[in-house]
Parts: structure tokens; sequence; C-alpha cells
């Protein structure tokens, strides 16, 4: 492992934080960028060695939390960027999702594994996925937890208190990738099936399938609709979040992965890897209200949109 270097933070405008903010990884960059969401603008920019691209930003506790890629080591950061803890979790560590009452769930995509640590990032229970496990996501009511096992091409749902696994369901196309559950159900992006498999994790069954752009990454909600970025298309499919119609099909920036719904479900925010660049795309009217330029190679992977709890 490498050793620990401080964060360096750099404000780019007035430190006193927005109400809605997004933090967005930087892989190539090795950076987090704080965006205010009101004024479509970067307000922090923060050093973190080692290729962050997983993050996970908890607005109640007021925490954002990122792995590097290449070291497997967790950060753990206050909104103002300033650090509060650090873990080494291995080089596995992958997927991040905030846990109900503080902490997180992290995969092991070399160790199949997904772990809940809770806020002191103490294991609280360690759970088998199926192969290579990357996005995690929380169910709405906090009750259940589901990892996309990528090259088992399976969704593993899990008891989020005490990691049994409920059920293992194959996905409609290969390697699941990004998940989020919505409405009470599992979305995922499958990446080599162009399409999104639709999950019924009480029942534990597939139920439905809908068609992509190519190489779809990872699934957001807002205004009513589903978005799935596609990295090999430059697009988001945007989808009918009721009855699974795809509407259109919306270039964004080159190579989009990460996406993270507005605090007020009024757009999305989409993390454009090739064109380093946070776009803000329209809900209802599915236009672009923003692009906001980006250290290189962002990829936000994860939900990392919120709104701060101001005093």
């Amino acid at each position: 492992m490498r050793p620990w270097l401080p964060l360096i933070v750099t404000w780019l405008a007035s430190p006193v934080l927005a109400g809605d903010l997004a933090f967005v990884t930087s892989q190539n960059g090795n950076a987090l960028s704080v965006v205010d969401l009101e004024r479509a603008q970067v307000i922090a920019s923060h050093d973190i060695p080692g290729a962050p691209a997983p993050v996970a930003y908890d607005p109640r506790a007021g925490r954002v939390y990122v792995i590097a890629a290449n070291t497997g080591r967790l950060h753990v950061l206050d909104e103002a960027g300033l650090p509060l803890a650090q873990a080494d979790l291995g080089e596995g560590a992958f997927g991040l999702a905030v846990a109900p009452g503080g902490g997180i769930y992290v995969t092991d995509w070399f160790g199949a594994t997904l772990t809940r640590l809770d806020a002191a990032l103490a294991s609280v229970w360690q759970s088998p996925t199926a192969a290579a496990p990357a996005g995690v996501a929380v169910s709405a009511d906090g009750a259940m937890v589901a990892t996309a096992d990528r090259d088992a091409d399976a969704i593993s749902i899990f008891d989020a208190a005490t990691g049994h696994r409920l059920h293992q369901v194959k996905t409609a196309g290969a390697h699941p990738f990004g998940v989020t559950f919505h409405d009470g159900r599992i979305y995922t992006a499958d990446v080599q099936g162009n399409s999104m498999s639709v999950i019924d994790p009480v029942a534990g069954r597939l139920v439905a399938q809908v068609p992509t752009g190519n190489h779809p990454y990872a699934v957001a909600f807002a205004g009513g609709r589903g978005f799935v970025t596609n990295q090999y298309a430059s697009s988001v499919t945007v989808f009918d979040a009721d009855t699974l119609e795809v509407l259109d099909e919306v270039e964004v920036g080159d190579y989009p992965e990460g996406i993270s719904a507005l605090p007020d479900g009024s757009a999305v925010a989409v993390a454009n890897w090739e064109s380093d660049e946070l776009t803000i795309l329209e809900a209802d009217s599915m236009t672009i209200r923003a692009r906001i330029p980006l250290p290189s190679g962002p990829r936000a992977f994860g939900v990392f949109t919120g709104r701060q709890a101001l005093p």
C-alpha cells in the first residue's frame, strides 16, 4: 500500500457551500471536485492520489466517501473537503453506497464480498456475492441492499441488517454494473447486453428488460423518468419510470459513466469521462442545462449528489 498523502484542498469560489452539492471523482486527474448544483460550477477541488473513482455522498451525516481504485484506500471527507478518516480496504474495494444510520456498504471486486461498515469504519458484517461485484444500492426503506455481480451476470439481494442473502437473480443482459432501487424495484445497466434489467427484489425474479444504447453503465431517476448512461454511444437513454417505454436517447458528453439525480428531481448529473465535464440534463425537456468542466477522467460511480443539511 502506498503511504497516505494529505489531501490538498483548493477553493475555486466562496468556501460557503450551497445547499445542493455534487462530489465528482476524476480518476485520471486524481481529484475530487465539489460542484454547486444551483450555480452549476465547481467550488472546490481536492487532490486524492491513487485514481479515485467510486463515491458516495451522505448529506445527512455531512460525509463523502471515496475509494482510490489503484490502492483500495477509502477516504472519508467532510463537505468542505477536509479529511476525517481513511482505511485500507484492499485493492478490490469498488462499489460504495451509504448505509442507513451512517456508514457504508462496499463491494470487493476480487474477493467477491459485500461488507457493511459502521460510521467508525468498523465491520458490522461481510457476506459473499457472486463473481466481480461492481455497483451496490440500498432500498428506500433501508431493508435491502443489492450488488451487481458483473462476471456472474446476476444481482445478489441481501437483508441489509444481517447480510443474509435473500436472492440471486440472473440479469437479462451480460455484465451488470451500475445498480439502483426505485419504487420497489431494482434496475441494473447490463454493459454487454445493451439493455437494462428490472427485478422484483421481494420475489427475487426478473420482470422486464429495456433496450439501451451501446455499453450502458449506470441508472438514475428524476421527474418520473429513468436515465441510463451509454458509454460507447456518448448518450443517455431516457425511459418512462412507470411504463418502461423508451422515450429518447440524448447525446451528452463523451463516454458518460456516473449518473445521479439532482435533489429536487428536476434533472440528472452525468459524469463524462472522455470529455472531462459534468452534464446537467433536464428531466422534463431532455435538454442540456449546463456543462461543467472537470479534471481529467470524471467517473463518479455511485450516488454523488444531495442536499446539504444547512443550519
